[in-house]
């Protein structure tokens, strides 16, 4: 049974505030631990990371075996069925048109001082992908990850994925090639992290790494924050779905469902100005907690960190989702567009009862690596532009410098930074010896 809070109640404020700060981590301190990881694998490369995948994948591997070789992803394809692959391809397609409309351009101008200024996207070089493998294996993450980096333009890409008993999902590796992937190799983990960030003697480093994964791969992926970049910390997955009554009972306990079933640390929230169609949407949860295939996972998500939410009116539904700041947001009213005006803390909007998370998740086109745990307060989810930095530009004439350089000179004496002031004066009176 969710909570079920209603905003006019005396005791709300302190309810909700306690809702918005429910611990879900789905494991123990795990920092030292994969602290050890990561230094093990620097210390011993190839030798760790075939140990730690014994251990924890139960997989007897050598060194040659770690990558996938194209015989084997070839024929792990050919195994997936022509209705798979052409879900696959069609979602490859709708990623691919979105993120490209993300690609930022150069530019470059003179300004009022003659200054030539502006600025140059480059990719990065190397990219690495984590692609989950645990309670269960996600094609579609290596499409939301993959893609973008290629429309980016980066020319190495690396995914790693576990395979628990050597079991390999045929559909994460057609995803794969279709993606454009590089290099795939069958490890995961915080020692897949630490791999990609350092180098093995199999697998050379790369410069950033992107992908969700359970709480040693966050944790790895905050150590080697640093030495090469990282999309985000990711946590357990959640959605805010904002209704009136007049939607679907059931409609909206699948969407609920659809990230209560990702593991038992999601939080599914409901806000809705009608209460009894509040209960009536919590009443067809428990219904369909009879029958889901993930029912243990999705029960125990509901019941620890689900919530009902009855609020005055949709101006103060807004005020509490900007609050909650959810990874997903489906608006479920009248008129979605306007309420998503308000709505300037989320991960990403869905308008309309006819626009479930769960197409996002697939086809819809944007991407659904997105910011958890009150973080789309201030980040957003995976773009193109995770896999491109900005260079600036800039040229000065004699002219240009003789107008602005002086100010630079004075702010250098300010600061006692002499050479720089220095650097400065020099050219300016190379100049004026040429007047």
């Amino acid at each position: 049974m969710p909570q079920f809070l209603n905003s006019q109640d005396a005791d709300f404020e302190a309810r909700f505030a306690e809702l918005l700060s429910m611990k879900r981590e789905d494991s123990p301190e795990v920092d030292d631990i994969v602290a050890g990881i990561i230094a093990d694998v620097r210390t011993r490369g190839d030798a760790a990371v075939l140990e730690l995948t014994a251990k924890f994948d139960r997989l007897e591997l050598d060194a040659g075996g770690l990558r996938f070789s194209e015989a084997e992803i070839e024929a792990e394809c050919a195994k997936v069925s022509e209705t798979d692959r052409a879900a696959l391809e069609l979602a490859a397609a709708r990623i691919r048109a979105y993120h490209e409309k993300q690609l930022p351009q150069d530019a470059m101008w003179t300004d009022a001082s003659g200054v030539d200024l502006g600025w140059r996207w480059t990719p990065v070089s190397a990219a690495g992908l984590y692609v989950p493998g645990g309670l269960a294996t996600y094609p579609s993450s290596v499409l939301m990850n993959a893609i973008p980096a290629k429309v980016a333009g980066v020319e190495r890409l690396a995914i790693t994925v576990p395979t628990p008993d050597g079991v390999v999902n045929p559909l994460v590796l057609l995803a794969a090639k279709i993606s454009g992937v590089d290099e795939v190799y069958r490890v995961g983990g915080a020692q897949a992290v630490a791999a990609l960030a350092y180098g093995t003697e199999s697998i050379a480093p790369v410069d950033k790494i992107t992908g969700p994964g359970n709480a040693f791969v966050a944790a790895a992926k905050r150590r080697v924050f640093g030495k090469v970049g990282i999309d985000m910390i990711a946590g357990p997955s959640e959605i805010l779905v904002i209704a009136d009554a007049d939607n679907n009972a059931d409609w909206l306990a699948l969407d609920l469902m659809s990230q209560a079933e990702h593991d038992e640390s999601a939080q599914s929230i409901l806000i809705t100005t009608d209460e009894a169609f509040g209960r009536a949407v919590a009443e067809a949860v428990d219904k369909r907690l009879e029958t889901l295939e993930r029912r243990k996972i999705a029960g125990a998500s509901w019941r620890d960190f689900g919530a009902v939410i009855t609020v005055r009116d949709l101006d103060e539904a807004a005020v509490l989702s900007n609050r909650i700041a959810p990874e997903h947001l489906e608006l479920c009213v009248e008129d979605p567009d306007a309420l998503g005006e308000k709505c300037t803390h989320a991960g990403a909007i869905f308008l309309g009862q006819f626009t479930p998370e769960a197409i996002g998740d697939y086809v819809g086109g944007p991407n659904h690596v997105l910011p958890t745990a009150r973080s789309a307060r201030f980040s957003s989810g995976l773009s193109v532009m995770d896999f491109v930095k900005r260079t600036t530009l800039a040229r000065m004439t004699p002219a240009a410098l003789a107008a602005i350089g002086p100010a630079a000179e004075a702010l250098a004496i300010s600061e006692s930074l002499e050479a720089h002031g220095l650097s400065v004066r020099a050219r300016l009176e190379a100049l004026n010896e040429q007047t």
